[in-house]
């Protein structure tokens, strides 16, 4: 039988503008929109939404790109669009999320209310961006080698220091993560090694790495005191690449998922073949979806859903 996923987007897919028409034009999305400002204290839509002015569009760009305000807009986008959507993109038989997106694939699941979400997404931002500071990392894009090559590649360049896989995007789109020696290094060697392209990532620091190791801690704790519910239906989890309808192991495996990589396209193929035919991405942007069809091939039916429009249009 044919099944549906949902997929949530991470960071990166963030741009100023984002859910504004959500919230102009669809009073559940407005609600919760407003609700998200009031819990976190601060005006989280303004910097969403940017303050229409050219001349500040790149204040607006680099503040919504600080990790403590863009994991917050991610999640907020992602269940604005289920709210405005109220039930007519049907019911997902299973659930992801890349990264950030994990926290927004189990509110959608119902395993986190959106409160409880939210908050933990900005402690989650917060801890990140303090980790950058406290143990200063970079990362990079390696396009055109195979999983196992980009694993000793990182071996070799281990001798600068830190780096490993953070992200398993999609067949020979990799990012590593690590120490700022040793992910140059590796770029470095990455031509000669058969990389197609080997690019350093503006970042502000080493994601899915050990370098992280500073907010996996506070985050623990935090997740400690969260309630998550078992999700009405499997999670596809970005450690294991493997579904999950335990709230232990949930718990456990968001606080991995800061030091260890994002089995994306892992995931992607087990959902597959657990049935998944049809790909919906909620929220911010459309880089999910692509990686859907550079995973699994390009017959599979894909939505980005991120605005009243394409819900209407779904």
């Amino acid at each position: 039988m044919s099944k549906t996923a949902f997929l949530f987007p991470g960071q990166g897919s963030q741009y100023v503008g984002m859910a504004f028409d959500l919230f102009d034009n669809n009073p559940a999305a407005r609600e919760l929109l407003i609700q998200a400002d009031e819990i976190l204290g601060f005006a989280l839509s303004d910097m969403m939404f940017g303050s229409g002015n050219r001349d500040s569009a790149d204040v607006d760009k680099a503040r919504l790109k600080q990790t403590q305000y863009t994991q917050p807009a991610l999640f907020a986008h992602s269940m604005a669009v289920l709210a405005a959507a109220d039930g007519r993109l049907g019911t997902p038989d299973m659930v992801a999320g890349h990264s950030l997106g994990e926290y927004s694939a189990l509110a959608a699941a119902g395993a986190l209310s959106f409160e409880d979400g939210l908050r933990i997404v900005r402690l989650r931002g917060e801890l990140m961006s303090k980790a950058g500071d406290v143990r200063p990392g970079t990362m990079a894009a390696i396009l055109g080698m195979e999983d196992a090559d980009v694993e000793q590649l990182c071996a070799d360049a281990s001798a600068e220091g830190i780096v490993q896989p953070a992200n398993f995007n999609s067949p020979g789109q990799i990012v590593i993560s690590g120490d700022v020696e040793a992910v140059t290094r590796a770029v470095e060697l990455a031509p000669e090694r058969g990389a197609r392209r080997a690019l350093p990532l503006p970042v502000s620091g080493a994601f899915h790495s050990p370098l992280m190791e500073f907010a996996a801690e506070g985050l623990a704790e935090g997740l400690a005191a969260l309630t998550i519910k078992e999700p009405v239906c499997p999670v596809y989890l970005n450690v294991t690449a493997a579904p999950s309808q335990s709230p232990d192991e949930i718990r456990q495996r968001l606080v991995d998922q800061l030091t260890a990589p994002v089995k994306w396209a892992q995931s992607l193929k087990t959902m597959e073949q657990d049935g998944a035919s049809s790909f919906v991405e909620i929220g911010a942007g459309k880089v999910l979806s692509g990686l859907v069809k550079r995973t699994l091939g390009r017959e599979l039916k894909t939505a980005s859903i991120s605005s009243v429009a394409d819900i209407e249009s779904n």
